[in-house]
């Protein structure tokens, strides 16, 4: 009886992580070839429900593909992610493009702006992370808090 009931939820616990691996989505990661911390926020995003598909791109490509997908100067990092019509710039954290899909807000996206330690994909959290916001990138161009993290 004990058995089964272990079973059972070891089946529940498999399709409960199905579902939420085909809710999050894909995403598509653009970045430069070499790029060791674009791999480790895939790794987060995969160890999170999302699949990932990285595409490698020219450093110049890249810049155009950013500031065509509404990004600027000084609201960029080393890679972007592109998922359901939204823009997930930098090392955003895998909670925070849940929640934005979750609320889909009206905007281009979330932006993680350079490269903080600590951040997913930029080592582990600690006594030496840097403390960083998620910002909201709304159309206009404008910004809001969207997350901090310590």
């Amino acid at each position: 009886m004990i058995n089964m009931l272990r079973g059972a939820i070891s089946a529940v616990g498999l399709l409960a992580m199905t579902v939420v691996a085909s809710a999050a989505g894909t995403v598509e990661i653009l970045s430069t070839a070499g790029c060791g911390c674009c791999v480790a926020w895939s790794r987060h995003l995969q160890e999170n429900g999302y699949a990932t598909k990285l595409k490698y791109l020219p450093a110049g490509d890249l810049w155009n593909r950013k500031m065509k997908a509404g990004l600027r100067e000084g609201l960029t990092s080393c890679h972007t992610g592109l998922i359901d019509g939204y823009v997930v710039e930098g090392h955003v954290p895998a909670r925070e493009v849940a929640r934005l899909l979750k609320e889909r807000p009206d905007a281009i996206g979330l932006v993680v702006p350079d490269m903080p330690s600590g951040s997913p994909g930029m080592g582990e959290p600690g006594p030496n992370s840097e403390p960083y916001k998620v910002l909201l990138l709304r159309r206009d161009g404008s910004t809001e808090i969207f997350a901090s993290y310590p």
